[in-house]
């Protein structure tokens, strides 16, 4: 099999960030840190002095974005981009707000600083009165700010589905919905602009399928953006020195909307797919409903040429608040009737009818969306649109008006058959704790006791029979046992913490529950990584004897620190009394710890056994050469070092004698709480390696010589390709092969890691 490719040869990995013109391979995220090095660039040829800021904090799905911008450190100095982890999202928000005001100062080296603001849904409401505050006191002219949402609106990794344009409306914020990640950069020089022009600080969705996807795109051509005819009202949109609580914020906010409208209006982002002038039926969009609706669309047989022919046009909102009204309301005006396709709440479609009522001549005949009429429902505002979900809601309406074209039979071939479930027996695989997780021993109980959860990997006790209940939002973890232990006849819990969630804010829980005099013991699991969303640091200076003296500090007098290696932690580092233990004392100390009156804290100290890997991979940290392996001769099956170890590596291992257990050598992080259970049948090897393989001659340009070529598929329409499996068996890996061959050959190609629960 020889196949040759162009392409090839020409291609370079730095081309996403360097390339100015042309087709590009690049992630959502990728396309985020881009953003910044663009507008840097855009500065510097227009001949500003600026300078830009990035802060924040990670969570799914732009849980990677901090991990990009480090590695394109060097890029980023070269632009004078500095990016700051925040602690959390609020103070990541007052920083960006700290980064607009830097101009106002005299000493200040640059004519501005644009600014990007990033978090998950609920860390955008978190920080609601920090954004809220950022939003009105402005930008400055030349720096501008982002507001990127990481919106879950599936719900696949957070702990509730989030849309965060509600709560940007509320803001006053306008709100950019790109589709794709082309219009990300796109969209991001254009929330730049109308940031800077307006004073406003502009939300920027990134919901999950858009940002973790990666894409062949065309790079946007630079745009030009006309500076409207406005008049600024004294005192200026942008941001000053003081602006003292007074009913003038609130009226330069005004000020700053009409601003905004004046931008939009002189430089439209919404736009009409086909711009049919005598169009009958009128389809509104915008973000991923926009490709949902298309794809639907296709599905049913209504391409470009087919909906001139009908007369159906489609308008394709950029900016879902404010509504563009003048293009908005031009477009449906005379239309017999327009549907309004939006996922989740119908921002775009409750605008509309606002203007209706005050330009009562634009109306079309008919608009439906979320309801076909009064309590009569069409598009679901809950859960997520997909193609196929759409397509009988498209053939009901348009079949009103165009009987024979055989819509509803179409849709009905479509949608007769379910989408297959993938239901492999012995396959389903509930998430559990990776092997050697410090969870499987740290989130333990004595018996009779209960937990509370909270955000983290140790959620997943939840669900493994470890009495292990209750949540809380990030941050105030423990604070319900504090008002529901008034009510309760059980007199203590145990509180599982992260010290990523105690450095973020549940520190303050912890305050809370000291405050109210609670009977609860925080078990902080100090794991040496933000592990859930890829291994991190935490942002900023963390040790299990800081938390420690933190927790005196605040009033806790019972600390105990129990580790797998104990004797690493010299008790000068800690508060007096602290008390240190091995694993093997951890059942002792929490009987101990329950007793205690009023907070008391538990200390687990293990690294995570994902970073373990890591770390040994990369030289970082000793592989101890050391083995357990079992003897399948000795062993019974009776299955205690499973439940000694909770640990995946332990399996099954059929035998002429009967089922055994053996140790996965290969997954195996070398955690050895296996060993605990008291079993003659566990060998350990001291001092050995494990012998590699070695392949047996093989001539691998012979064995693909003889491969014949692959019968290639039509792919005169989309072609889709599902990669399913776990972590660590090549499924992101297949994915970024399969869809980078195909930019190499110059199609177009898109791939989606999606993960969660």
């Amino acid at each position: 099999m020889n196949i040759e490719c162009s392409h090839v040869k020409d291609y370079r990995l730095d081309d996403r960030y360097e390339q100015g013109e042309g087709r590009v391979f690049m992630t959502g995220t990728q396309a985020l840190v881009r953003i910044m090095l663009d507008q840097a660039r855009r500065d510097e040829a227009a001949g500003h002095h600026t300078a830009g800021f990035v802060s924040g904090y990670r969570g799914s799905p732009l849980g990677g974005l901090d991990m990009e911008l480090w590695r394109q450190r060097t890029r980023l100095e070269q632009a004078r981009v500095e990016f700051l982890p925040a602690v959390n999202e609020d103070l990541g928000a007052t920083a960006v707000l700290g980064a607009q005001q830097a101009a106002l100062d005299h000493d200040c080296e640059v004519e501005g600083v644009f600014s990007m603001w990033y978090g998950k849904g609920p860390g955008v409401d978190r920080s609601g009165d920090a954004l809220k505050h950022g939003n009105a006191y402005g930008t400055s002219p030349l720096g501008g700010v982002l507001v990127v949402a990481g919106d879950d609106h599936g719900c696949v990794s957070s702990s509730m589905p989030h849309q965060s344009d509600v709560a940007f409306m509320a803001w006053f914020m306008p709100t950019l919905n790109p589709a794709s990640i082309a219009e990300y950069l796109e969209f991001g020089a254009y929330g730049f602009a109308l940031s800077r022009f307006s004073g406003t600080w502009v939300g920027f969705k990134a919901i999950s399928e858009t940002v973790e996807a990666a894409q062949s795109i065309n790079l946007p051509p630079e745009r030009v953006f006309v500076q409207p005819d406005f008049t600024a009202p004294p005192g200026g949109l942008h941001v000053r020195r003081a602006d003292l609580p007074s009913p003038e914020i609130e009226t330069r906010i005004g000020a700053k909307l009409a601003a905004v409208e004046a931008f939009v209006e002189a430089n439209p982002i919404d736009r009409r797919i086909y711009d049919i002038a005598q169009a009958r039926f009128g389809i509104v969009t915008t973000g991923k409903a926009h490709l949902d609706l298309m794809e639907a669309l296709r599905l049913l047989g209504l391409d470009e040429s087919a909906c001139r022919r009908l007369g159906i046009d489609i308008y394709k909102v950029g900016m879902v608040w404010p509504l563009a009204r003048r293009s908005a309301l031009a477009f449906v005006k005379g239309k017999q009737e327009v549907l309004v396709v939006e996922e989740k709440r119908g921002i775009i479609e409750s605008q509309f009818k606002e203007y209706f009522y005050d330009w009562p001549g634009d109306k079309p005949q008919r608009m439906v969306g979320k309801h076909r009429a009064a309590g009569d429902p069409l598009i679901p505002w809950t859960g997520e649109l997909s193609p196929l979900g759409l397509v009988p809601i498209l053939a009901e309406r348009l079949s009103r008006f165009f009987p024979d074209e055989g819509l509803a039979a179409r849709a009905a071939a479509l949608t007769a058959t379910p989408a297959p479930v993938l239901s492999v027996p012995g396959a389903t695989r509930r998430p559990y704790f990776c092997s050697g997780c410090p969870h499987n021993t740290s989130t333990r109980l004595p018996e009779g006791s209960q937990a509370a959860s909270g955000i983290g990997c140790h959620v997943m006790a939840g669900w493994m029979d470890r009495n292990t209940m209750g949540f809380a939002q990030m941050g105030g973890e423990g604070v319900p046992w504090a008002a529901s232990s008034r009510f309760s006849g059980r007199g203590h819990i145990f509180q599982n913490l992260g010290e990523g969630t105690w450095y973020h804010s549940g520190s303050l829980a912890i305050r809370q529950a000291v405050a109210a005099g609670a009977n609860i013991t925080y078990k902080i699991l100090y794991n040496d990584a933000v592990a859930m969303t890829g291994g991190q640091p935490v942002d900023g200076p963390i040790s299990p004897a800081a938390i420690a003296q933190s927790c005196r500090a605040e009033g806790v007098e019972r600390i105990a620190l129990v580790s797998d290696t104990p004797e690493d932690f010299h008790a000068a580092d800690f508060p007096p009394r602290t008390s240190f233990h091995g694993r093997a004392e951890l059942d002792r100390v929490q009987r101990e710890l329950r007793e205690v009156a009023g907070v008391s804290i538990l200390i687990y100290a293990q690294t995570c056994a994902t970073e373990k890997r890591r770390r040994r991979k990369r030289g970082q940290m000793v592989d101890p050469a050391r083995h357990v392996v079992i003897n399948p001769t000795v062993c019974e099956g009776c299955g205690d070092c499973s439940v000694e170890s909770n640990c995946l590596s332990v399996e099954p291992r059929q035998t002429e004698l009967g089922r055994k257990r053996q140790i996965n050598q290969s997954s195996c992080n070398k955690d050895f709480s296996c060993l605990g259970g008291f079993c003659p049948s566990f060998v350990t090897i001291e001092g050995g390696r494990r012998r590699k393989p070695q392949p047996e001659g093989l001539d691998l340009a012979a064995a693909l010589a003889d491969l014949p070529a692959p019968q290639l598929p039509a792919l005169d329409r989309p072609f889709n390709l599902l990669v399913a499996g776990v972590g660590g068996t090549g499924v992101v890996t297949i994915g970024a092969l399969i869809t980078m061959a195909a930019h190499l050959e110059g199609k177009g190609s898109s791939v989606l890691d999606f993960t969660g629960f």
